[in-house]
């Protein structure tokens, strides 16, 4: 059981509002069914039942009243805290046991010597132990290893490193290259090198202002010139006289040192900044583990230093021999790739700059090779079932709402809608993403979709992810459907149990041929006569299992998913590998660019004039800001704080409306309403309103504190003006004095194109912002970089393909076939397999 995880999940759901998250997999209450329902057998009986309570509890979090989901949450926290503790101490005297049973003087010793202890492994082999000089096995604990210890396994433990196979998988986040030797004449500021020369000085003490501050100071010469060396030591252990005269009976003048750092400029000249300092043997060889060599640096945690990993991972690594070497020969040698052992050597005590590169590669390439096989095997898959839901793509229907439309679709429209249509007449079930930006005209082609099957006797699921989303879809179907005179309804959270009733009894009769919901849909008691095809909008925000126990309500209906948030090739290779994708890269005519400017505090006024000006004129504004409340840690206006304001000092003479998450379900759609209504003129909001408010007399969104939002998101935002005739604007406020904030808010006054724009946003800030949410499913790559590897994503997704194309199965490659799934169900959840 991942405690963590699910402290962080809670955590978060606490701080949100209890509004039952939605991340990309799961809402916040599935995964606290899923994560709390199958604990971990390690855990005690009691303990698992009582987690097990808690989970069935979370199937009713979305009927709870606010006060009980505060209290579920709260008594959830205290359990999975209690019970963490409780293992963790079992694992102390699990520890204890062994040790008891490895070395009987240690219960009465409490010490280990381990020259001379031995463990066996399963084949009767003898493993490695400390100073046997024997290979460790993969399996065996990192305690048993040279120089680590089970104190030190402790320490390990935390960061998820148990075997000597987690620890050769726990890569470095970065490299220090100390191996460029230099003359200190020759040292520039911002280079990081190693200098050789001899001690002309060296002085330890502690500060006068300070009495647990102690500075070590070291003056060394080469034929090029003299450099002083400083470290600086906090703590009282340091500021003994003997610590410091130990100090400089290790560094006596005339001796031979070498030393490496970051070459850094100070007011008294160049020095190295927190420098290694290593003294030389007599002939002057540099044979150390840090001075001289590329430094891994590992990702480490509170009470868990360098220097430990560091030695457990030297300890450890003659067991890379052990790797069996999964990829194919064949593939190995035409994409250029090492072996998967001196890949594992090199990235961690790499020779140079050329082998860690190599093996970089090769571990990169893994990552996205074994996440696209794992698509494409679930494509491969989900193309081998069959669909009895045949639909034919024209009809009196379809050719009824044709006519009835106010508009001509675009050619971009038109070609998607032939991609569906011929989707919708194979036996295999459709599995197709739209991407269009917002105001594209994605809903338009997805009604199409959804008239063929009803036309055809089948019945329609549309699913969205928030409540307004859903209640924003709904309306528009109503306002199209009635024209065909077909009914439609909508199932939230918020929906009556009489009114639920109605709707599953009209499903299961076949009544009603379309149903609009949230994750709502997937609910048990939701049952259709006949579903034939699903549309999914934001799809990003639902994961894998929610789509398919949808799916699981028909006889393999046809899926169509949609989302508002252009996604680079790379994101959506990673995301959507499995899926055949359309892109709506046209708008409708007519409609004007948004003019968008990055605005700064001194220009208020002026804004609050532009404002006044356009409600004059019959038009309305959004006012967009991060939080609900006031942070007393962030200097940041909030929602409620701003409406406020507006209302009693800036405009009291209009009506300002109020829309955020932790507002009941009817308070938020009054606010909807009064806006839509032109009951109000402006609506202060948090980012509520970044997809679902569709009010086209809207010209103005004002979005303050922009800086603290993705592209991708502020294009989201942008795209609730517009969507009228009238000239809109968007104004990006921030009081950022960062030149990389106020640079990457430009890109929103440059561009106005959504793909554009999230391909700056994923070199800014990464693939979590892209997707609006740092909870967006991707999986935690160890060492690939969306950004950064593009070339090597492309080449493993190649790679691929062709295997599946030769062995859907992967039954010829059986090593690869059982890598993939250690990846998935170990590393990955499973989650891209089901």
């Amino acid at each position: 059981m991942d405690f963590l995880r699910l402290q962080k999940a809670l955590a978060f759901e606490a701080e949100a509002g209890f509004n039952d998250l939605q991340g990309n997999q799961y809402r916040f209450s599935e995964f606290l069914q899923i994560a709390l329902g199958e604990p971990s057998p390690t855990i005690d009986r009691t303990d698992r039942q009582r987690l097990q309570t808690l989970a069935q509890k979370y199937s009713s979090y979305t009927d709870l009243a606010f006060a009980d989901r505060q209290h579920l949450v709260a008594e959830t926290r205290r359990a999975v805290y209690s019970i963490k503790q409780s293992v963790h101490q079992a694992q102390q005297e699990l520890v204890k046991q062994e040790l008891a049973k490895k070395s009987p003087a240690a219960e009465s010793s409490q010490a280990v010597k381990p020259s001379t202890t031995k463990l066996k492994s399963s084949s009767g082999e003898t493993s490695a132990k400390p100073g046997s000089g024997k290979i460790p096995e993969l399996e065996q604990s990192v305690m048993y290893l040279a120089g680590v210890g089970p104190k030190s396994a402790e320490k390990l433990a935390k960061l998820g490193i148990i075997t000597v196979r987690d620890l050769l998988y726990y890569y470095p986040r970065e490299h220090i290259d100390y191996a460029r030797q230099a003359k200190i004449r020759e040292l520039k500021a911002g280079e990081t090198a190693t200098i050789v020369g001899t001690i002309t000085a060296c002085n330890c003490f502690t500060t006068v202002k300070n009495n647990k501050l102690t500075i070590f100071e070291v003056t060394i010469k080469d034929s090029s010139g003299k450099m002083k060396l400083s470290r600086f030591f906090m703590g009282s252990r340091f500021s003994g006289r003997g610590w410091q005269e130990q100090q400089k009976k290790m560094h006596p003048t005339g001796a031979a040192v070498a030393a490496s750092g970051l070459v850094k400029e100070t007011q008294y000249g160049l020095t190295l900044d927190n420098p290694q300092i290593e003294i030389l043997e007599f002939d002057g060889e540099i044979d150390s583990d840090t001075i001289g060599r590329i430094l891994p640096i590992y990702p480490l945690t509170e009470g868990v230093g360098a220097d430990l990993v560091r030695r457990a991972m030297k300890s450890g690594l003659a067991a890379a021999s052990r790797l069996a070497e999964t990829l194919p020969e064949g593939l190995r040698s035409q994409y250029d790739l090492v072996d998967i052992q001196r890949a594992i050597a090199q990235i961690h005590f790499p020779d140079d700059r050329d082998s860690l590169d190599a093996a970089r590669r090769r571990l990169v390439f893994d990552e996205f090779f074994y996440l696209q096989l794992g698509l494409l095997s679930r494509r491969y898959r989900e193309q081998a079932k069959q669909t009895s839901v045949i639909l034919q793509p024209e009809g009196s229907l379809i050719t009824e709402f044709y006519d009835g439309l106010p508009f001509t679709l675009t050619k971009a429209q038109s070609r998607v809608v032939n991609e569906i249509q011929h989707d919708l007449t194979q036996a295999v079930p459709m599995n197709r993403l739209i991407q269009g930006d917002v105001g594209s005209g994605k809903t338009v082609v997805a009604v199409i979709a959804l008239l063929a099957a009803i036309q055809a006797g089948y019945q329609g699921a549309f699913m969205a992810p928030t409540e307004v989303l859903a209640e924003q879809h709904y309306r528009k179907l109503v306002e199209w459907f009635s024209l065909l005179h077909l009914p439609v309804e909508l199932l939230t959270g918020s929906t009556r149990v009489a009114k639920r009733r109605k709707i599953h009894s009209e499903l299961l009769t076949g009544e009603l041929p379309l149903l609009v919901g949230t994750h709502a849909l997937i609910e048990d008691p939701v049952q259709f006569q006949k579903l034939g095809l699903i549309v999914i909008d934001e799809q990003h925000r639902f994961g894998v299992q929610q789509r398919a126990r949808l799916q699981q309500k028909g006889d393999n209906p046809h899926v169509l998913t949609m989302t508002a948030t252009p996604i680079p090739r790379t994101l959506a290779l990673t995301l959507h590998g499995d899926l055949d994708v359309s892109q709506i890269d046209e708008l409708p005519p007519g409609r004007k660019a948004i003019k968008t400017t990055v605005v700064s505090s001194k220009d208020r006024q002026a804004t609050y004039d532009l404002m006044r000006r356009e409600i004059t004129d019959g038009r309305q504004i959004y006012v967009v800001l991060p939080l609900v409340e006031e942070s007393e840690k962030l200097d940041l206006k909030s929602a409620v704080q701003a409406h406020a304001d507006l209302q009693d000092n800036v405009f009291p003479d209009l009506k300002v409306g109020l829309l955020h998450g932790k507002m009941t379900s009817a308070a938020k759609d009054e606010a909807i309403s009064a806006f839509r209504d032109r009951i109000t003129q402006i609506l202060v909001s948090t980012t509520v309103v970044e997809v679902g408010v569709d009010v086209p007399n809207a010209s103005i969104m004002l979005i303050e504190h922009a800086e603290r939002f993705g592209l991708s998101q502020l294009h989201q935002l942008r795209g609730r003006v517009g969507r009228g005739a009238a000239q809109s604007f968007c104004l990006l406020m921030t009081s950022s004095k960062s030149e990389t904030a106020r640079q990457r808010l430009k890109v929103l006054e440059q561009s106005q194109d959504g793909f554009f724009i999230s391909e700056m946003d994923l070199r800014f800030r990464g693939p979590g912002a892209v997707l609006g949410t740092r909870q967006s499913g991707l999986p935690d790559f160890a060492l690939a970089s969306l950004v950064e590897d593009q070339e090597v994503l492309e080449i493993a997704r190649d790679a691929a393909q062709k295997a599946i194309d030769k062995d859907p199965t992967l039954d010829r490659w059986a090593a690869m076939k059982a890598e993939l799934d250690y990846r998935y169900t170990r590393l990955l959840g499973g989650a891209i397999l089901t």
